[in-house]
């Protein structure tokens, strides 16, 4: 038995919600909003829940806003712990302009988390044993360091579990400098790694293998929209296009292709087929509405399909 636990340091209630057309100086009149449980970890346990793997899901909560998250954590099937901090969780809106079908996404800024309430998830997974996979991804709300992943990423590596962290900018670069198991940059967050302005398409792979050669990590995922994805590792370099779908959210679809990815290794299966698997959940979350992610049965049949791209 795999033991999988996700890290969110800055969780949000996602409220969705639809207008006839979105034009400014007007009361706009709003669908009925859904109202889920979000944020990078948060995101990533809920989609391993939808394709058949449990895992625990780690995470700040605070104020009313931190009750109502917790009480729709409990409803979604995933263990939890959540660790207490004095501020309000933050929200986050999602707007579709009925009119053209696009997406407005507003994330507002998370609380400010005081050093003994950041150290709280630290101190837990530095006390547990047997969990073999980590997975920390999301943004790190004001008043937590920029090295927190790299600390992570210590603790973790004493437990001799794998680290995937899915950040940006000096989180990221921190994180690695540590050294993770996987990482999922897209091509700016890989160039800012690498430390240039813009990778060109050529330079992918070399920057990849120059971190992976450097001990940064061991496994190199770059997003690359939807032009699908590259895997990275010591001996391989394989890539996969998303099929063709009718996009109705974007939100929460990196977190539902990291959830993919984890539950293929999980299964052992062959590098490729954790790429392909991770696209098809990541494609697969943006068949529905907000904050919905992925659902199984449409990752099956997109997996399939990509069998025979």
């Amino acid at each position: 038995m795999h033991k999988v636990i996700t890290l969110t340091l800055n969780p949000s209630l996602d409220k969705s919600t639809r207008v006839k057309s979105l034009v400014p100086e007007k009361k706009l009149q709003c669908a009925a909003p859904i109202v889920e449980p979000g944020g990078g970890g948060i995101n990533v346990s809920r989609a391993l829940q939808h394709i058949g793997v449990q895992s625990q899901a780690l995470y700040l909560a605070g104020g009313y806003t931190g009750e109502q998250f917790n009480q729709l954590m409990a409803q979604q099937g995933v263990a939890t712990k959540a660790f207490p901090i004095t501020e309000n969780t933050r929200d986050n809106f999602i707007v579709v302009d009925n009119s053209n079908n696009a997406q407005y996404r507003f994330g507002l800024q998370g609380p400010t988390v005081s050093e003994s309430e950041w150290q709280q998830p630290l101190q837990y997974l530095a006390s547990q044993t047997g969990y073999d996979w980590v997975i920390a991804s999301g943004s790190l709300p004001p008043g937590v360091p920029v090295d927190f992943f790299g600390r992570l990423a210590a603790i973790v590596k004493k437990q001799k579990a794998r680290l995937i962290v899915d950040t940006s900018g000096e989180a990221l670069q921190h994180a690695v400098q540590e050294g993770v198991y996987l990482i999922k940059p897209n091509l700016g967050e890989l160039s800012f790694l690498y430390g240039v302005e813009e990778l060109r398409q050529e330079q992918v792979v070399l920057a990849a293998r120059n971190m992976i050669s450097s001990g940064a990590c061991e496994v190199v995922v770059v997003s690359m929209g939807a032009s699908g994805a590259m895997l990275i590792n010591h001996n391989q370099i394989l890539q996969a296009v998303p099929p063709m779908v009718k996009r109705r959210s974007t939100v929460g679809a990196g977190d539902s292709m990291v959830a993919g990815m984890v539950a293929a290794m999980i299964q052992q299966r062959p590098w490729l087929g954790v790429l392909q698997y991770g696209i098809a959940c990541g494609t697969a979350a943006t068949m529905n509405e907000g904050a919905a992610l992925c659902k199984g049965e449409d990752v099956a049949i997109l997996f399939q399909q990509m069998q025979h791209l």
